[in-house]
């Protein structure tokens, strides 16, 4: 239920692959400025991954995901009514603050209702619901901007309302149930109280490897799909094609790759093939970009991908104590905002001043360097916990 609630916020999010166009053809900014409001959208992630691990443990993630799927609602429908640079920063700023919030808190969500056995591949079915809603959420979004942007924004507001009753319905229940045990358990056993992730040394350094692995990763959205336009001179037809191929294969491969990654690796091996493959992908295109090696680079950035995303959420959940779980998906989470807001100006710098060349085998080799460090310090950081031991 909660990957359902997770595919149906994630295939209404199709407001985001169509602001910058929303931004300068329809509200005539400039490139430049479009780029800057769009920057908002990063610093909003990271405050509400912030916000959502902290309150996630003060109030419990029942009400935060609940508040933050219903207060999306009036948000989206604001958007069309502000014209101006300023305005159109702010609401994207809150609108991202409040969405964000939700990840944190639907993170300690999986870790409660799945099996400690079972965590990784819990976390896998999220990111299948995420990516098949990736995939749906832009087909979908490029349809109803053509009939009205407006429309477009109405509907986000539709599925993000729809995903958040389904949700209310199904754990408000549980939610109570859940809330009467733990207060048993405190009166029997008293809670001891845990670090904050941000004194936690080992997992600090942790996040910096998450954020430079993202930076490296998150180049799919914004300096990969220039150099399919600009270099590769693939149309925006068939972009679209090998994005959708991109998020179908990881819905068709991830739990079997997860399952394989579980029975013969253990976590530092996992991450160090998944990131090693992520930043070869990357570095092929410097040398051959035919549409059999795009097809290639992309299935490897796939597998990559599934080898590592799924697991930097497992290892933060081992990391965590029972009672700051939201605090460590958060920290986390933050990681991967601060790569969005660097990744798209990073990328395209290099890419302008020195080529993409340059860039994809930049790619290539801090990613080999990346996968280094993933194995050295999961194993460093996790070295009390069993699950590390086991292949």
């Amino acid at each position: 239920m909660l990957a359902l609630v997770m595919l149906i916020n994630r295939s209404g999010s199709m407001v985001l692959p169509f602001l910058g166009v929303y931004m300068t053809a329809h509200l005539k900014f400039s490139i430049e400025n479009t780029g800057i409001v769009l920057s908002f959208f990063g610093i909003g992630s990271v405050i509400g991954s912030w916000l959502g691990g902290y309150i996630t443990d003060k109030i419990g993630e029942f009400k935060v995901q609940s508040i933050s799927l219903l207060l999306s609602v009036p948000l989206f429908c604001l958007i069309p009514i502000f014209k101006t640079e300023a305005g159109v920063a702010l609401i994207i700023l809150l609108q991202s603050i409040v969405s964000d919030s939700f990840r944190p808190a639907n993170s300690v969500a999986i870790t409660k209702y799945a099996k400690p056995e079972n965590i990784t591949r819990a976390f896998s079915l999220n990111r299948m619901a995420v990516n098949l809603g990736f995939s749906i959420g832009p087909a979908l979004g490029g349809i109803l901007s053509a009939i009205s942007y407006e429309f477009l924004f109405y509907s986000n507001a539709l599925a993000a309302l729809s995903a958040g009753l389904l949700y209310i319905w199904f754990f408000s229940k549980r939610a109570k149930l859940s809330k009467i045990a733990a207060k048993k358990i405190k009166e029997i056993v008293e809670i001891k109280k845990e670090n904050s992730p941000y004194r936690d040394g080992k997992f600090l350094l942790y996040c910096f490897f998450c954020m430079l692995f993202s930076i490296c990763f998150f180049q799919i959205f914004s300096t990969l799909t220039i150099f399919y336009k600009d270099t590769a001179q693939l149309s925006q037809q068939n972009i679209g094609y090998i994005l959708a191929y991109s998020g179908f294969l990881v819905v068709l491969l991830e739990m079997g790759l997860v399952q394989i990654a579980e029975k013969y690796f253990n976590l530092a091996i996992t991450m160090l093939i998944g990131t090693f493959i992520c930043g070869f992908s990357y570095a092929m295109l410097a040398f051959d970009y035919s549409l059999l090696a795009l097809l290639v680079s992309m299935t490897l950035l796939c597998i990559g991908e599934i080898w590592t995303l799924p697991f930097m959420s497992t290892i933060t959940a081992l990391r965590s104590g029972k009672n700051n779980k939201g605090a460590y998906m958060g920290l986390n989470g933050i990681s991967f905002s601060i790569a969005f807001i660097i990744t798209p100006y990073l990328g395209t710098l290099i890419a302008e001043k020195f080529g993409f060349s340059v860039l994809w085998i930049g790619t290539g080799l801090l990613a080999t360097a990346i996968a280094l460090g993933f194995y050295l310090v999961v194993p460093w950081m996790l070295k009390n916990k069993e699950i590390i031991s086991e292949n």
